[in-house]
């Protein structure tokens, strides 16, 4: 029996490693497929559990005089409780973690910016946006039409087609 519980051990072990190391290729083969049933059946609170299980396995035969089958069961017992336990405590909060440093274009209007290329009367330049995930550069032209210097800090003003319209931040005070 104590072989069992080291094969559940050993394995959920392996499997952390694996997925640790090929986690993230594996689910670009695969494409991100999301398989059908239960929350609680997701292979990281399956592995959670088979390696829980192995381990409580092993400690209570080495340190307890408990018969097999209550081994067994106290195992099992103590898999389920540390398989909801990964669940509600890291599986469920990460379904709603907002990970994404993606921007709407339409959220530039109103930010202030530095123009890194200038910017002619009529033409096209381009203009620097800090945001939280670091910056971004986008084609620019001049809302007012009159030229604009690279270095100088401009407000955008608009957006038409991809291409945002800024006016000098000193004008727009």
């Amino acid at each position: 029996m104590e072989t069992l519980f080291w094969i559940c051990l050993i394995t959920g072990a392996l499997y952390a490693l694996f997925s640790l190391l090929f986690g993230d290729l594996l689910g670009d083969v695969l494409g991100g497929i999301d398989l059908p049933g239960f929350d609680l059946f997701k292979p990281v609170i399956l592995a959670a559990a088979v390696t829980l299980f192995g381990g409580a396995g092993i400690m209570l035969i080495r340190y307890s005089s408990f018969a097999p089958v209550a081994v067994i069961l106290l195992a099992l017992l103590i898999a389920v409780v540390g398989g909801m336990f990964v669940f509600f405590v890291y599986v469920k909060p990460m379904e709603h973690s907002e990970v994404s440093t993606s921007y709407s274009i339409q959220e530039m209007i109103g930010r202030i910016g530095e123009v890194t290329i200038p910017i002619p009367q009529v033409g096209y330049g381009e203009v620097m946006i800090k945001l939280t995930g670091g910056n971004t550069l986008h084609i620019a032209y001049s809302f007012d039409r009159c030229a604009i210097a690279a270095g100088m800090r401009v407000v955008i003003v608009e957006e038409k087609e991809g291409t945002l319209g800024i006016s000098l931040l000193e004008d727009a005070l």
